[in-house]
């Protein structure tokens, strides 16, 4: 692709995201109590929806002028564009870590340890998704939450063009979707079940800048006495799962998935020679 097919891209991608932005900021945030839960659905969501909506596959299909300006080469620059994008939100939420330090410390082996629990994908996902017909792509898919880290990690090991990046990049475009959605009612429904809101905002930081902004600003408007330490909370645990998280994939998870897919598919072969 050519330097100024690329800078046109750019051009194109910067005006619809401030389009969208400006539509989604306009809409704001929308405040839902329902069975006695309160949570809230943020313009990130809206954003999201939007961004799906007006790609080539969708709108620009119906919308021929739009599937003019928005080609596949224009969309296919948004992954490093996204990977860019989050860097402010990191910062923004690192310097709210440092007023609450002293919380944060006192928390302990809990910030860390928390991080085993995605072990949960492999082993009750990737069973799963064997069983519905998946094959490689439930490597990519199951062997963790398919955010930033996982996009990196699977990209350079398997190829993101291969069956396992298909798979990472699904559960990835499906998370930004409906993630933001189950986090952002999640995260409150916790209280309702006498969790702490400390607990459930160590909760919130999974590795996933978007997940954790959607749960944890959900979250601080539950419990708004504590929105600052909650914030601190949820970012330091995002920060710490977004690290340890990589290598809990590289040395656990990626491992125990070729495991489990080596074991169901000899299985499967032995049933049929049978």
């Amino acid at each position: 692709m050519s330097t100024d097919c690329q800078n046109r891209n750019i051009v194109i991608l910067v005006v619809v995201a401030a389009i969208v932005t400006v539509i989604s900021e306009f809409v704001g945030v929308i405040k839902i109590d329902a069975f006695g839960v309160k949570f809230s659905l943020l313009p990130m969501l809206y954003a999201v929806i939007l961004g799906v909506l007006v790609t080539p596959d969708l709108l620009g299909k119906v919308i021929k002028p739009l599937g003019r300006v928005l080609t596949p080469d224009t969309i296919k620059m948004t992954g490093n564009i996204v990977m860019l994008a989050l860097l402010p939100l990191g910062v923004k939420y690192g310097t709210l870590v440092g007023p609450n330090v002293t919380e944060v410390i006192k928390a302990g082996p809990a910030l860390i340890l928390q991080e085993l629990g995605n072990l949960g994908s492999v082993l009750i996902a990737m069973p799963l998704a064997l069983l519905l017909g998946m094959r490689r792509e439930a490597i990519g898919a199951c062997s963790s939450i398919s955010r930033e880290p996982s996009l990196g990690v699977i990209g350079e090991k398997y190829g993101i063009d291969s069956p396992e990046g298909t798979g990472v990049l699904g559960t990835y475009i499906v998370g930004s979707v409906i993630g933001t959605v189950f986090f952002g009612i999640i995260s409150p429904l916790g209280l309702s079940l006498g969790l702490h809101p400390l607990s459930l905002a160590v909760a919130c930081g999974l590795g996933s800048g978007s997940m954790m902004a959607a749960a944890s600003a959900s979250l601080a408007n539950a419990v708004p006495e504590l929105s600052g330490q909650i914030l601190a909370f949820a970012a330091t645990s995002n920060m710490l799962a977004a690290v340890t998280g990589m290598y809990a994939l590289i040395f656990l998870a990626l491992p125990l998935s070729n495991f489990l897919y080596k074991t169901f598919m000899r299985e499967q072969q032995v049933d049929v020679k049978s």
